[in-house]
C-alpha cells in the first residue's frame, strides 16, 4: 500500500476501487437474534430440572436394583450358607448311617462266624464228650471184667497166670504193672517184655481182663491163694466197687520200706483170718511209703489186732489203728456240736423259769437338789392362856 492509501479510502469521496473501502462499505446487514421471554425460561429451567430429576431418578432406579441385587446376593449368600449346612450335616448323617449299616453287618459277620465256629466246637465238644462217654461206658464195662492181681512174684509170667485164671472163663489180655526197669533208659514195658526188672524189686501186680464179667467174679476166690512160696496174692476187682470194708479193716503205720505183704500177714495171723494184705509202695521205686492195711474176715479180728499197737515188727514199733471213713469224720464234728446246742438252749430256759417276766423292775429315784435358803430356827409356841 501507498502511504496516505488507507486514510483516503475512508472518505465519502474515496475511489471505490479501493480493495479495503470496498470491504468497510459493503456492511453486511444485521442478524436479529430472538431474546426467549422470562416464563420461557422458567419452563426451560424447569424441564431441566425435571430432566436432571428424571436423570437423578434413572440413576436412583438404577442403583436400587444393583443394591437390591447386592442385598440378594449377601441373601443368597446367607441361604447357600445354610442349605450347604443342610447339605453337610445330611451328608454326615448319610455316612454316619452308612458305617453304622456297615458296623452291624461286620457284627452280624462276626456273629454267624461265631456261631459257626460254636456250632463247630460245639459239635466237636459234643462228639468228644460222645466219645468220653462211650470211653467212660467202655472203661466201667471193662474193669467189672478186670481183676488186679497183686503181690506176685517178678518171675511171674503170663503163662503162670493164664494157667491160674483159665479156668474161670476166657481171659481176653494181661498186664503186668508196678514193675521197676533194671536201667533209666528202659521203659517199663519194655522190662515187662524182656523182664530187666530191677534186682531189688520184690514183687510185681497184674491186671487180667475176662471175655465175660461172671468169670472175673468167680476169679477172686483165688484171693489169698499161695502162688510161690511166700507170696499170696490179692486178687480184688478192678472197678471202685471194691471188697475193702473200713470196719473189717486196720491202718498200719511206720512199717519199714522194705517190708514185704508175707510179713505183715504173718504177723496178723494170730488175730484172725487175713483176707488182703496192701502195702502202699512208690511207683518209681517199689519201695514202701511206711504204711499200709490188713483186711481180716471179721470184726472181731480187728479188736485183736488193736491190741498189737506199738509191737515190733522188722525192727520197727508199728502203729495200729481203726480205719475211718472221711465222710462220717466230717459229719463228727456237726453232731458233737448239736448236744451243746441244746445244753445251752436248756440252761437259757432254766434260767427264763426261775426269773419270771412278771417280776415287778423298779426305777431309778432322782435325787432332789438341796436349797441354799438359811433354814429358820424353830420357835417355841407360847402358851395362849399365860398370855390371856
Amino acid at each position: 500500500y501507498v502511504v496516505g492509501q488507507v486514510s483516503g479510502s475512508l472518505g465519502a469521496a474515496a475511489a471505490p476501487a479501493a480493495p479495503l473501502a470496498r470491504l468497510f462499505s459493503s456492511a453486511a446487514p444485521p442478524v436479529l437474534v430472538a431474546v426467549p421471554a422470562v416464563s420461557e425460561r422458567k419452563k426451560r429451567k424447569r424441564a431441566e430440572e425435571g430432566e436432571k430429576v428424571s436423570e437423578d431418578q434413572s440413576l436412583s432406579n438404577i442403583e436400587e436394583p444393583v443394591k437390591a441385587k447386592k442385598a440378594r446376593k449377601k441373601e443368597r449368600s446367607e441361604a447357600e450358607k445354610k442349605l450347604s449346612q443342610r447339605e453337610n450335616a445330611l451328608e454326615q448323617a448319610d455316612e454316619e448311617e452308612n458305617q453304622k449299616l456297615f458296623q452291624s453287618k461286620v457284627k452280624q459277620k462276626k456273629k454267624s462266624s461265631q456261631a459257626i465256629t460254636k456250632t463247630v466246637v460245639n459239635s466237636a465238644t459234643g462228639a468228644t464228650a460222645k466219645q468220653q462217654r462211650r470211653k467212660r461206658v467202655a472203661d466201667k464195662a471193662a474193669d467189672r471184667r478186670t481183676v488186679f492181681v497183686g503181690n506176685l512174684p517178678v518171675s511171674c509170667t503170663v503163662q503162670v497166670l493164664t494157667s491160674l485164671f483159665k479156668k474161670y472163663g476166657p481171659i481176653q489180655s494181661i498186664r503186668f504193672r508196678s514193675l521197676i526197669p533194671a536201667e533209666d533208659t528202659v521203659s517199663k514195658k519194655v522190662a515187662a517184655i524182656k523182664h530187666k526188672v530191677h534186682p531189688n524189686a520184690k514183687s510185681v501186680n497184674a491186671y487180667v481182663v475176662f471175655k465175660e464179667e461172671c468169670g472175673a467174679q468167680e476169679a477172686l476166690k483165688e484171693n489169698g491163694t499161695e502162688i510161690a512160696s511166700g507170696f499170696h496174692i490179692r486178687v480184688d476187682t478192678a472197678s471202685k466197687t471194691s471188697s475193702h470194708d473200713s470196719k473189717r479193716s486196720v491202718f498200719l503205720g511206720n512199717l519199714s520200706y522194705d517190708i514185704r505183704d508175707d510179713a505183715v500177714r504173718e504177723h496178723f495171723q494170730d488175730c484172725g483170718d487175713v483176707v488182703g494184705v496192701r502195702v502202699v509202695r512208690d511207683r518209681t521205686t517199689g519201695l514202701g511209703k511206711g504204711f499200709g492195711y490188713v483186711l481180716f474176715e471179721n470184726t472181731d479180728a480187728v479188736h485183736l489186732a488193736l491190741k498189737l499197737n506199738n509191737s515190733v515188727l522188722m525192727g520197727r514199733k508199728i502203729r495200729v489203728q481203726r480205719v475211718t471213713d472221711k465222710k462220717k469224720e466230717h459229719k463228727v464234728p456237726d453232731q458233737s456240736r448239736a448236744p451243746k446246742d441244746r445244753a445251752d438252749k436248756k440252761k437259757k430256759k432254766k434260767k427264763e423259769k426261775s426269773c419270771p417276766t412278771d417280776s415287778f423292775v423298779g426305777e431309778k429315784a432322782n435325787p432332789l437338789k438341796k436349797s441354799t435358803k438359811p433354814k429358820r430356827l424353830k420357835t417355841t409356841p407360847r402358851n395362849k392362856g399365860k398370855n390371856k
